[in-house]
């Protein structure tokens, strides 16, 4: 349901309605809140939703205070999916999160406080 992966050959592109469309932009924006609630301010947290060959797809990002993007995807497969359920919202937020958490843990290894450079 979300990622990057494909998982078929031909696919018919999804279109949505401008009202399925802003619902979407609602929910990724929700998403976007709630990982935004679960790291430090630090982090930024940014959303877009942008056409593909598919159709729209939705993605969040997420840049840690070190380290790279850490980014996720939603496509909805029809346009009666183009919600993101509650339980998706936060499977997504909270998923990003620890990403963009485990990202700042490998950056900095086991000592807690940044050096200069």
């Amino acid at each position: 349901m979300y990622g990057n992966t494909s998982f078929g050959g031909d696919t018919e592109k999804v279109t949505l309605t401008p009202e399925q469309r802003q619902t979407l932009r609602e929910d990724l924006a929700s998403v976007a809140a709630r990982t935004r609630d679960l790291l430090p301010s630090e982090f930024v947290v940014g959303s877009e939703i942008s056409d593909g060959e598919g159709g729209p797809r939705a993605t969040i990002a997420v840049q840690p205070p070190v380290g790279s993007v850490v980014s996720a995807g939603y496509a909805p497969e029809d346009p009666e999916s183009a919600t993101i359920t509650s339980d998706e919202r936060d499977d997504l937020a909270q998923g990003i999160a620890a990403s963009a958490a485990l990202q700042v843990k490998q950056v900095m290894g086991d000592d807690p406080t940044p050096t200069a450079q």
